[in-house]
């Protein structure tokens, strides 16, 4: 063959070939050696439990057999994905007792909002660890884990590597927190509506900071259908006009939907803004509500009702929450007790979910298909 023909075919081929090595390179299953998680009670491993006081029973008891930091009777999603990674479940940033951090940490706290809120735990039940504070937790810890770990010994050998940093899976899942905060407050839906972009403009913010510590793959959860927990539809005084064919509250519904259009479209601009970052949305709400709305379909009973609580409607009672006791004859006694089988119920304590729901939840997000891009988890390191 004549060299200006080899060179032709050679010219052809190249492009194809590229591509192909593209398309294989993306096939390959990303190795996460650690992860960095950001967020609020649907993720939070410990945190709210070590600064404030922690989670008793019956938290925990489906899998843990105590409790274990978490508001739930068992694993949440993190959890899971920590599993399917091969990774240990994530110690708490906050959490000064066994904390083992070579392979990343938690800085999620239940009641965690985008926006810090002028409120103490106490009056609102919202956390003060918003994603500012989370953020400047990570940053600290960036940066003093190395300084440790230089040093050695047995504080050195739990922290992680300065490249793990990079190579990291970065988790978020909040927002929820910073809508109810909204109608507790007596704002209307509108009012809510109008304070999201601003919600977005600084979890944007805070992306943009990992990412300039080095992060590179972002997995990022929607928040779910607050309408439908039965804190939010047992303190709103949810009336019969507003619920919908699932039972829930439509209207706060209809927020927490347009809260993750929202956030679609921040993540397509931060696409655009760091093109060396893999950025997965994922939208846990549509599982969510096709659980709660399906639950018999599914194997799961009484969707609307809280496992662990007393009394009213739902099983919730904002003053006797899951693990209250009261003084009966002189002795203590439980009467925030779980229900008899916690893993065919899909609510937790009224605000959170059970281990059987977040199993369910999350075998349905690991394959990618409720991902924008189509991605599963194992290759969320690659970019769209």
């Amino acid at each position: 063959m004549e060299p200006h023909c080899r060179r032709k075919l050679f010219l052809i081929a190249l492009p194809l070939l590229v591509s192909l090595l593209l398309s294989v390179s993306a096939r390959i299953p990303c190795e996460f050696p650690a992860i960095f998680n950001f967020g609020d009670s649907n993720s939070d491993t410990g945190g709210l439990s070590a600064a404030f006081g922690q989670a008793g029973p019956p938290h925990g008891e489906s899998y843990f057999h105590g409790p274990a930091g978490r508001y739930c009777d068992g694993r949440l999603v993190i959890d899971f994905i920590a599993e399917r990674l091969g990774l240990p479940y994530l110690s708490a940033f906050l959490d000064a007792l066994g904390s083992n951090f070579t392979h990343g940490a938690n800085f999620a706290t239940a009641g965690s909002t985008i926006r810090p809120q002028n409120t103490t735990l106490h009056q609102s039940g919202l956390s003060p660890i918003s994603l500012n504070v989370q953020f400047y937790e990570f940053n600290d810890f960036h940066r003093r884990s190395q300084i440790i770990r230089k040093k050695g010994g047995v504080f050195g050998g739990l922290m992680p590597k300065a490249e793990d940093f990079a190579k990291a899976l970065y988790t978020f899942d909040i927002g929820q927190n910073d809508l109810t905060a909204g109608y507790f407050l007596n704002m209307t839906t509108d009012q809510v509506k109008a304070y999201v972009p601003d919600l977005l403009d600084q979890f944007k913010t805070y992306i943009k900071h990992i990412h300039d510590q080095g992060g590179r793959s972002f997995w990022i959860h929607n928040t779910g259908p607050v309408g439908c927990l039965p804190y939010v539809m047992d303190r709103l005084l949810v009336t019969a006009a507003q619920v919908d064919e699932a039972g829930c509250a439509a209207p706060f519904n209809e927020v927490a939907k347009y809260f993750n259009w929202k956030l679609k479209e921040a993540v397509y601009q931060l696409r655009k803004e760091l093109p060396k970052a893999a950025l997965t949305y994922v939208d846990v709400y549509s599982i969510k509500y096709d659980l709660i709305r399906h639950a018999k379909k599914y194997g799961f009973e009484h969707p609307l009702r809280a496992c662990c609580g007393h009394g009213g409607k739902y099983n919730y009672n904002a003053r006797l929450g899951c693990g209250s006791k009261i003084m009966v004859k002189g002795k203590e006694v439980m009467i925030g007790k779980s229900c008899k089988d916690p893993s065919v119920m899909i609510n937790w304590d009224g605000g959170h979910y059970t281990q059987a729901a977040n199993k369910w939840i999350f075998d349905k997000i690991v394959d990618g298909s409720y991902s924008d891009p189509h991605i599963p988890l194992k290759l969320a390191c690659h970019r769209h």
